[in-house]
């Protein structure tokens, strides 16, 4: 029997055939078929016999085989269609209950379907109002230290890139370079503060670099001004809107002088403000021939000044990026013979790649991996699917209420298409219902998704477009079809003797009920969720709360903004709360890195590096091994100390690691000899995401960008308001910018909190998803068996062995989830995600079991509430009509 199914024909291909074909074709076509298969079947063999066949059926596809569609018959469908619609609503009514779990189950979940639709959205609309995006290129950098196996890669590069583009490469439109970074007073004449004149007035400003090509290369509409000359000429300022009006009220900007320190600006344009969803942002725009104007910097222009520069390239239409490419390659090869200690070769990146792309560093905008996006459609669509379940459980459970319904439509005619068509509609009309529950709780997701965090609000704008619109509808259809499917298939391949028995036992599996398999997918994902958030909070908590090597508890870190260090602090020692006063490059622990090359001998590295003056290392509590702390600041050019870690040691084997004997060794930095007078205790410079590095600290005479302000206060609010108030002295025009080390680091580490918090919703979402279909079954079960409880009762069951006979296999069912979802975790988080973190904090028990127990506990008390009441019934009102 097996050999003879084997010899037949695809099945699905004469299905097929039997669908498309003409009748008076089909026996003719259907009969050669059969003989070539026969024929190629003793020839070529079973296998190449039905693949021919397949493609035979196929190509017979033709228009004067394609049987013509009748009006009768499809006035005959629209008429069932109808009947469809009028059939589900009477059912939805008939059972209220089960039909508001699941609109209320499909219109959560649809509701974070809405929102991860909203968010891909923006994401992939990045840029989307530049002309010339589709033929425009970002230039890239992968750069490899001498010695080190992995290479970094930047999204900045060098200018000479740039340069060379335009010099060497004919097969391009236009080249465009920028420098981001500008950051300072821009001053006015006659500044005009809503409609009054104030005279001359300060406000701070930032900008971008920009070369002529820019308003070529990108969509920025110029307002006023000329689009070819505009940055052309050394300290060409143009500016957006809104910082025009912020410097000029309604006044003519173009002509006006714009003065930053001692230096006079003009403006030659003014373009309309930067699109939220654009990866570039600014103020305003200078002309990069500033940065050369009077003085050329060679170091500016180097090979190896890769990281402060970007270059876009704008290709011809129908130009093969491949072609620049290996020009690149070419170029790479040949400027890297001037490098010593690094390699740097340059690629192309799309502009439609820069948000959601390949991870690099550098960016001057938010930049999403792919898996960041996949990961958000993935937990959406375990929140939609567990709803899906609870409609497919509801349904199947149904199957005794329904079959006699299906049974008079298949007896009276209805072919399996016309059932599976009905279940399908019933379904795909209570998705389009939950549709517009969602909606409104999408609206209320929406804002509170933006409130989360400032980052988020930058980045994401969720407005609701025709696109979108066209999105969510369809996001509706398709999680109706997903729901009914399975149901719709269950009853159309019933024949009319099956429905008239209990089809609820249906299997998916031997011996495995259907329904139970759902009910433990649906909650070992939410036990996975619950124990992952738990996990997840106790890791972040473990980052922000991390030993550094040295101490962070009551300092403020107060941003200079150009500003004298020396002047404010002298302000800042006369408020009594403030009892030490360091300064310093950069705030490390936060992510930043600042690094320089360090020789010793003949080995070079690149090594981590902070700028500090003689308090910053006591009032910080960092411990010195061995060795002194900085003395007097020196003067420009005759720095000649240096502090080091014991990575440093490490590093390059000075005194065999011994930091007693390390003292007195020269080392060379920048072309200096600078002498290790200290070494200190390894602590972390960077993120906790990485290992301890080596740090290196100089006693420079360049200016300070941070205050490091330690105090001592049972008045916190009073001591904050005399550090504003001496600010204030100092700065009039810049607000004062200060933040407790603590609140920073937690700042630093804010994604991991936003993520916790994204996990955790999904994980109230996904139990109580799951918690409103197991109430559901539940409800279904304790109704089906009241007679079965009430005959037990008679004959002297108690209360309580009802509840543990009712409660028993939903119990067991949990018990498997949670036997399946913990190790599943655990593997999950232990060998694949903390392997990222060296200082994770080690996974416990508490954590694994504490979401398992709250799940077990909240379950038994629903099913505990239905049982009760079920076993509470008066078994004479019960059985009064046995």
């Amino acid at each position: 029997m097996k050999q003879k199914d084997q010899s037949t024909p695809p099945r699905w291909a004469t299905r097929f055939l039997h669908w498309y074909c003409r009748p008076r074709l089909l026996e003719d076509l259907e009969g050669d078929l059969n003989e070539y298969f026969e024929r190629n079947v003793k020839r070529k063999g079973i296998k190449k016999a039905r693949l021919i066949y397949a493609i035979d059926v196929i190509k017979f596809m033709r228009p004067y085989t394609i049987r013509k569609i009748e009006f009768f018959t499809l006035f005959i469908h629209w008429i069932m269609i109808g009947s469809y619609f009028k059939t589900s609503r009477r059912s939805l009514v008939r059972n209220k209950l089960f039909s508001l779990i699941n609109i209320v189950g499909l219109a959560v979940s649809m509701s974070v379907g809405l929102l991860v639709i909203s968010i891909v959205a923006d994401l992939y609309s990045y840029d989307d109002f530049q002309e010339k995006k589709d033929r425009t290129y970002r230039v890239i950098t992968k750069t490899k230290e001498k010695g080190q196996s992995s290479e970094m890669k930047l999204a900045s590069t060098s200018i000479q890139v740039g340069e060379k583009i335009r010099e060497v490469i004919p097969a391009i439109e236009d080249v465009s370079i920028i420098r981001p970074g500008f950051s300072g007073d821009a001053t006015v004449g006659d500044a005009t503060v809503g409609d009054a004149k104030v005279g001359e007035a300060t406000f701070p400003l930032e900008a971008t670099w920009a070369d002529n090509s820019f308003l070529k290369v990108f969509s920025f509409p110029l307002i006023k001004g000329d689009v070819v000359t505009a940055l052309k000429d050394p300290y060409s300022l143009v500016l957006t809107e809104k910082t025009a009006k912020k410097l000029f009220g309604e006044s003519d900007p173009l002509g006006k002088t714009v003065r930053f320190d001692t230096v006079n600006y003009v403006v030659t344009g003014v373009v309309q403000d930067v699109p939220k969803l654009s990866h570039m942002s600014f103020e305003a725009l200078i002309s990069l021939a500033s940065l050369d104007a009077g003085h050329k910097d060679a170091d500016l222009h180097s090979w190896a000044n890769i990281w402060q520069n970007y270059v876009y390239v704008t290709f011809p239409e129908k130009t093969d990026p491949a072609t620049l490419q290996a020009a690149l390659d070419r170029l790479s090869k040949q400027e890297n013979k001037s490098l010593t200690n690094r390699t740097v070769s340059v690629s192309l990146q799309p502009l439609k790649d820069i948000v959601l792309g390949e991870s690099v560093s550098n960016n001057i905008g938010p930049a999403f991996t792919p898996p960041v996006m996949w990961t958000l459609c993935g937990l959406a669509l375990v929140i939609i699917l567990s709803a899906c379940f609870n409609y497919t459980n509801l349904s199947v459970a149904r199957s005794m209420r329904r079959s006699r319904e299906v049974g008079i439509r298949k007896i009276i005619g209805a072919q399996k298409s016309h059932v599976l068509g009905q279940f399908m509609a019933e379904s795909v009309i209570i998705a389009l219902l939950a549709l517009v529950f969602s909606f409104a709780l999408f609206l209320v997701l929406r804002k509170q998704f933006l409130g989360l965090d400032r980052h988020v609000t930058d980045v994401f704008s969720l407005e609701i477009s025709f696109r979108t619109i066209l999105y969510f509808i369809l996001l509706a259809i398709v999680t109706g079809i997903a729901a009914g499917f399975m149901p719709a298939l269950f009853f159309s391949k019933m024949n009319a003797l099956q429905v008239m028995k209990d089809a609820s036992n249906m299997k998916l599996f031997r011996r495995i009920g259907m329904r139970k398999v759902l009910i433990v997918v649906q909650f070992t994902l939410s036990l996975i969720f619950i124990a992952g958030t738990l996990i997840g909070y106790n890791q972040y908590k473990g980052l922000i709360t991390f030993d550094l090597g040295f101490k962070t508890e009551n300092i403020i870190n107060i941003r200079l903004q150009g500003n004298k260090g020396q002047i404010l602090a002298t302000e800042l020692s006369q408020v009594p709360a403030v009892k030490e006063i360091s300064q310093s490059m950069m705030i490390t622990s936060l992510g930043s890195i600042h690094g320089t090359n360090l020789t010793y001998k003949t080995d070079s590295s690149m090594v981590w590096l902070n700028n500090v003056d003689e308090h910053y290392l006591p009032l910080h509590q960092h411990k010195l091994l061995a060795g002194k702390n900085f003395q007097l600041r020196p003067e420009k050019g005759k720095e000649s100390e240096i502090i080091v870690n014991q990575q440093v040691l490490k590093r390059f084997n000075i005194a065999n690691q011994d930091p007693e004997k390390a003292l007195g060794t020269i080392v060379k930095v920048d072309g200096q000899k600078l002498t290790i007078v200290g070494v200190l205790k390894d602590f972390h410079y960077g993120s906790l995401e990485n290992k301890i590095e080596p740090v290196m600290f100089r006693y420079s005479a360049d200016p300070a960008s941070y205050l490091n302000v330690k105090i001592a206060s049972k008045d916190l609010p009073g001591t904050l308001a005399s550090i504003k108030s001496a600010w204030q002295k100092v700065d009039k025009v810049h607000e004062l910018d200060a933040k407790f080390y603590d609140e920073q680091i937690e700042e630093a580490y804010a994604q991991f909190s936003l993520m916790i918090k994204v996990i955790g919703f999904i994980a109230f979402l996904a139990i109580c998803i799951a918690s409103l279909g197991l109430f559901g079954m539940v409800v279904f079960t304790t109704e089906t068996k009241l007679k079965e409880i009430s005959i037990r009762k008679v004959l002297g069951a108690s209360e309580v062995g009802l509840i543990y006979l009712l409660c028993k296999g939903f119990l067991i069912l949990l018990v498997i989830s949670t036997l399946i979802a913990l190790p599943l975790t655990y593997m999950f988080f232990d060998k694949v995600v903390l392997t990222k973190f060296p200082y994770h904090q080690s996974i416990s028990l508490t954590e694994m079991l504490g979401g398992s127990l709250f799940v077990m506990l909240f379950a038994f008390f629903l099913i505990g509430s239905q049982t009760v009441k079920a076993a509470r019934n008066n078994p004479a009102k019960v059985l009064k009509s046995e």
